[in-house]
């Protein structure tokens, strides 16, 4: 079989809706290829709730201004750097439009969010989350003929210097040839691929536990650096979070994510501290715990604290592990009790009283003394019953990715511009992202990208 469109899509998250979106509404044709089933559809999107954009005043969802100059310091200072400047205050000025074409495409929003997440005023939240998300930008897509194909994995691509031709789609009738004018590539990361991620992280890999969609497994991203696409960002980085280790191996999602860190402390197997938990806010510095807890002996750790805490922070699925002492705490967790109680003991030590406590602002409750500190939120374990969340490194995506330019064309290996192929998402989000995360920043890096990606692919298909 044999089709022709202007534009193709490949993926089926909201970097390709946008992508296809905006390719239709600019008079192109425009067919979709995601490879999941149409119940699993829309990658990792199925699991957020919120985007990033930058804003100059206070909004019915949104409770004050978020500048672009603030959007930049944050990403700079998560990034440690390791960012392209250009391309990132790019995707931050472009961002600023984002939100009312997002809201004019279906998709609603939510009052804002107050709490631990401390996002009320820099993070719109979808209303019914990304699971809503999707079907309201699906619902437009096919409302304006964009043409949407599930189980449709691409195990081909045809691509003569800088230009894609077609590609080849595997389904169980057989292979279909796909022609276009222009491709636009948004079918994820390699993150649910662990034979791949064990070539950087050797064994530790499988531990890890994937977030998100089985179906990011790289095989598109695989298949443009084979075709002389040029690679960006380390394959060691990735958008990694502490999750709740009971999850399952894949699609675990926002539901086994805990966000209890800055309420106690964080131990190894060997029940030692290895990092400060209250270095920063947890939408800048959540996202780095899952490294951390990959880097601990059988990528293994436990968050534990006590019964001040048990209601300040969104619980994971499942319930914590508790005990009435922390030495029955200690062998619930299979660790050293003896060497558990001291690392406890020695934390409540080292707290110097400060003022009080108050998980919104950076106070000044926090340790002497101790390596690791805890520079901020530091009160006593001392409070029973006591609890604990064994976590995991959950993976979100991976950043090596695609090399893109200002019209998210994507960069070949020799420099120049492909001729009609584009990428938006985590396929080419190590552009911006070369370590570290920022809440919500995922769905900009799709929506900027996957709208500019539509258009461009658009103007080339047409011209």
């Amino acid at each position: 079989m044999d089709s022709a469109h202007d534009v193709l899509v490949i993926g089926g998250g909201n970097a390709a809706l946008c992508a296809a979106i905006s390719a239709r509404r600019a008079g192109a044709s425009v067919k979709v290829l995601e490879a999941a089933p149409r119940f699993y559809r829309g990658g990792n999107t199925r699991h957020t709730r919120n985007m990033r954009c930058a804003h100059d005043t206070a909004t019915d969802t949104l409770t004050g201004p978020y500048t672009e100059d603030e959007f930049w310091d944050d990403l700079k200072r998560v990034t440690q750097g390791h960012t392209d400047e250009e391309l990132a205050r790019f995707m931050i000025a472009k961002s600023k439009d984002m939100l009312p074409w997002i809201s004019a495409q279906g998709v609603r929003f939510q009052p804002s969010l107050g709490g631990t997440l401390s996002l009320g005023r820099t993070n719109s939240f979808f209303l019914g989350g990304g699971r809503a998300m999707l079907n309201a930008l699906y619902q437009t897509a096919e409302g304006l003929g964009v043409e949407v194909e599930y189980d449709a994995e691409v195990v081909a691509l045809e691509i003569e210097d800088g230009m894609f031709l077609s590609a080849t789609v595997k389904r169980q009738s057989g292979l279909e040839t796909v022609r276009a004018g222009a491709l636009v590539a948004a079918a994820g990361g390699f993150e649910a691929n662990i034979a791949w991620l064990k070539e950087y992280w050797g064994p530790p890999a499988e531990n890890f536990l994937i977030r998100g969609t089985p179906y990011n497994r790289g095989t598109m991203l695989r298949m443009l650096l084979d075709k002389g696409v040029q690679e960006i960002g380390d394959p060691t980085q990735c958008h990694a979070v502490a999750i709740d280790a009971r999850a399952p191996k894949f699609d675990g999602g926002i539901i086994t994510r805990l966000d209890c860190v800055v309420f106690g402390i964080v131990v190894n197997r060997d029940a030692e501290r290895f990092y400060d938990e209250g270095e920063d806010f947890w939408p800048k510095r959540y996202a780095i715990w899952g490294r951390l807890v990959a880097h601990q002996p059988d990528q293994i750790a436990y968050i534990v604290f006590d019964a001040k805490s048990l209601t300040s922070f969104m619980p994971s699925l499942y319930p914590p592990i508790s005990a009435s002492t922390l030495e029955e705490l200690a062998g619930k967790l299979e660790l050293d009790r003896a060497k558990f109680c001291a690392t406890v003991a020695g934390f409540n030590a080292a707290i110097v009283p400060g003022g009080s406590f108050d998980h919104t602002v950076l106070d000044d409750c926090r340790t002497q003394g101790l390596t690791p500190p805890k520079t901020h939120w530091a009160r006593p374990v001392d409070t029973p019953p006591f609890y604990a969340y064994p976590v995991r490194p959950g993976i979100t995506f991976t950043y090596l990715g695609v090399r893109v330019n200002q019209e998210a064309r994507m960069i070949m290996t020799d420099g120049r511009p492909a001729a009609n192929m584009f990428a938006a998402g985590e396929i080419m989000a190590g552009n911006v992202l070369g370590r570290g995360y920022a809440a919500g920043i995922g769905m900009t890096i799709g929506s900027v990208f996957g709208k500019t990606a539509g258009e461009g692919a658009s103007r080339r298909a047409r011209n």
